[in-house]
């Protein structure tokens, strides 16, 4: 079965760290998938947070506040999104996706090239 799992997600405090997993499965991310992290706060539409391709060449929405970090190991078919300096507006369903065909910022910016979906996992950040 092609599909893509996230992990990693729950309740913190305002001011803590969260590793937010991704493990795909049925195809391998070095075949030239970018895998990305959206966000879907309540009553917004899903953006996204940081893309990254087969080589590491990261994409962040927020790239100058360098609390997200995005990572790839295409050995182990997982990516992973590191969150520090929690804050509670960073709270909300967080996707994992891998896309082909598209450009980093194609994909994060408008989900262009997106050919799995994970079901989302819940963070939530208490003040």
């Amino acid at each position: 079965q092609l599909q893509v799992v996230e992990s990693g997600g729950g309740l913190v405090q305002a001011g803590g760290s969260l590793r937010l997993s991704c493990a795909a499965s049925g195809f391998n991310l070095d075949g030239g998938y970018i895998m990305g992290w959206f966000r879907q706060a309540p009553g917004a539409e899903r953006e996204g947070v940081a893309c990254i391709d087969k080589n590491s060449f990261a994409w962040y929405k927020d790239p100058g506040k360098r609390r997200f970090t995005i990572s790839r190991d295409n050995a182990k078919n997982t990516a992973d999104l590191q969150i520090s300096g929690l804050k509670p507006e960073d709270s909300g369903v967080y996707y994992c996706a891998a896309g082909t065909r598209t450009g980093l910022q194609a994909m994060c910016a408008s989900r262009s090239g997106v050919k799995y979906w994970g079901i989302g996992t819940l963070v939530t950040v208490s003040s």
